[in-house]
């Protein structure tokens, strides 16, 4: 690191450091700390949703994915259509209906019960898995560019994990959404600029675009984008049964990204946003997956050195993929630009535990505290919401040696499949209640309870029970063994018999409760309104995210003949 790198990042983080405190200085309750006082631009609100997302773990585990499975993740950062079932369905339920958290929806749907439950499901996967996983890639950026800085490379990774915990949540707690979404716009400019440039340096000094397809047809079965059935990890089938669901959950019910379409200051603009959210997601497969390949091909024509993982104290000849784009940033890129990178990096970091730090406070503030503690002054919640940051900022902290022991290598496929346990119950409870106005609250609340126990059964017996693990007794191994994506699809199918089971079994909810909380009942009430929020700016964007997805899909599902 020259000092020319250590001023760039300097930079930067004095500018995001001012940004948030001249945002934050003015708060004055949760609607202003959650919301960003319901005042924000579809430009703001779509940098925040991609900022939100694209975290350290997308730039270091994709990146990995990308040197190790080749386009067999791009499915999931091809969900910008999803995006269009935000702005289109969800946003007009989310927004006419004034509430500040999407559980706060689920009990006007449903019940209360519901909401805690979610709420408390949410909290749960946001500790262990997001801010656990974000901050262990970001430490792993640290660990492998700063190897000697702070002593050994071990140090280094503890000094990166704590270092952009306390910053990001420092900021956090004092800017609240308005810090958020206002740095969101600079952050995202910096992740695509810095990304694209290691990618134009990469294939470059690869000998071009050319030379990275005629090695991957070498090394198709593992580059490919669509896997036979056979394929123990990615079959076809398998993946477009669980990637819609997880992308549905994530994009269309997770309050971490549909917080930020609730702070527009009208229907019109947070549609538009979510759409603008959607054109910026098309990008991560070009920038992020890509690199990874182009580091696999630098490598295997011994251009750079790839690090290789160590098991058990033992160097295997395995590439370990999450040191992938570290790796390249140290030994591609010039001085200065390098400085650049790694502000990128940090820009992912901080943004995406920025988000999931404030989004975890609000369902605590609201979801939790205001229900068992009622009639607490606006700014007493904000206090309330400040702390709740915090203490999520701490647990984050308290798991990261777990997370270090668990992660293995794959980061980003570990994410997917803990989601995938995850999102399934909620899915279906979100899906077929908007549309089906039958299922009522005791469907809902046994959907969510089943989905969620059965979800961390599966993820307790995969961590103990398999071929490579515990084999008996059998019926646990096979458990532990079966494939992360049609467990998905097994999941969903559970929690939606289960739903619509109870709620039969169970009295119908009144038309009177559920009166502009399901698809036919909102249209009723404000279908002027919401048609006229669907205007030609936002059916242009449609037509891009449309045109732009499928065009991906069908370049790179024959990129290999």
């Amino acid at each position: 690191m020259h000092w020319i790198d250590w001023s760039v990042i300097t930079l930067y983080f004095v500018l995001i450091g001012f940004v948030a405190w001249w945002y934050g200085r003015a708060q004055k309750d949760t609607v202003d700390y959650f919301l960003a006082g319901r005042n924000a631009g579809w430009v703001v609100i779509g940098a925040s949703i991609f900022t939100s997302n694209i975290g350290s773990e997308h730039i270091v585990g994709l990146a990995g994915q990308g040197a190790a499975t080749g386009m067999a993740m791009a499915h999931w950062e091809l969900h910008a259509w999803v995006l269009i079932m935000l702005a289109g369905l969800f946003v007009p339920f989310y927004y006419k209906s004034g509430v500040q958290t999407i559980p706060e929806f689920l009990e006007r749907r449903f019940n209360a019960r519901t909401r805690t439950i979610l709420s408390c499901v949410s909290l749960v996967a946001y500790v262990f898995t997001k801010v656990s996983v974000t901050v262990y890639a970001g430490a792993i950026v640290f660990q492998a560019l700063l190897p000697d800085t702070f002593g050994t490379p071990q140090n280094a990774f503890w000094v990166g994990a704590f270092f952009t915990v306390i910053v990001t949540g420092v900021y956090t707690v004092f800017g609240g959404m308005r810090a958020i979404m206002y740095t969101a716009t600079p952050q995202a400019v910096i992740i695509l600029f810095g990304s694209a440039v290691i990618t134009s340096i990469g294939l470059t000094k690869l000998g071009g675009w050319g030379e990275l397809v005629t090695m991957a047809k070498a090394n198709s079965d593992q580059f490919a984008l669509w896997r036979p059935l056979s394929d123990p990890d990615f079959p076809w089938l398998g993946v477009l049964i669980a990637s819609p669901i997880i992308g549905i959950w994530y994009w269309c019910t997770d309050q971490y990204i549909v917080q930020r379409t609730l702070s527009a200051k009208d229907l019109p603009t947070a549609r538009r946003g979510a759409l603008f959210g959607g054109l910026l997601k098309v990008w991560p497969v070009l920038i992020f997956l890509i690199p990874g390949m182009i580091g696999w091909a630098l490598h295997q024509k011994g251009i750079i050195q790839l690090p290789m993982k160590t098991i058990n104290g033992v160097l295997t000849t395995t590439i370990d993929g999450d040191l992938v784009f570290p790796t390249m940033v140290k030994l591609l890129l010039p001085v200065g630009i390098r400085g650049l990178i790694i502000a990128c990096l940090l820009a992912a970091l901080m943004s995406s535990l920025a988000s999931l730090f404030n989004s975890s406070a609000s369902l605590f503030t609201n979801d939790i505290y205001d229900k068992v503690w009622p009639g607490a002054s606006p700014k007493r919640l904000l206090n309330v919401g400040r702390a709740a940051t915090a203490v999520v900022v701490v647990l984050g902290m308290i798991w990261i040696p777990v997370m270090a022991k668990i992660s293995g290598g794959g980061l980003y496929q570990y994410l997917q499949s803990v989601q995938g346990y995850l999102a399934p119950p909620i899915t279906a409870v979100f899906l077929l209640g908007l549309f089906w106005k039958r299922l009522n609250a005791s469907g809902a609340e046994w959907a969510l309870g089943v989905g969620f126990v059965l979800g961390m059964a599966k993820l307790s017996i995969q961590g103990f029970y398999g071929a490579a693990k515990i084999a008996n007794p059998a019926w646990l191994a096979a458990i532990g063994d079966f494939n992360f994506l049609y467990a998905t699809g097994v999941l969903f199918a559970l929690s939606a018999i289960v739903m619509i089971v109870a709620s039969f079994l169970t009295p119908a909810q009144s038309e009177e409760k559920i009166r502009g909380l399901t698809y036919g009942s909102v249209h009723q009430l404000a279908g002027e309104e919401i048609k006229k929020s669907w205007d030609l700016g936002n059916k242009v964007m449609v037509g891009l995210i449309l045109v732009l997805v499928l065009g991906m899909y069908t370049y790179f599902s024959f990129w290999l003949n």
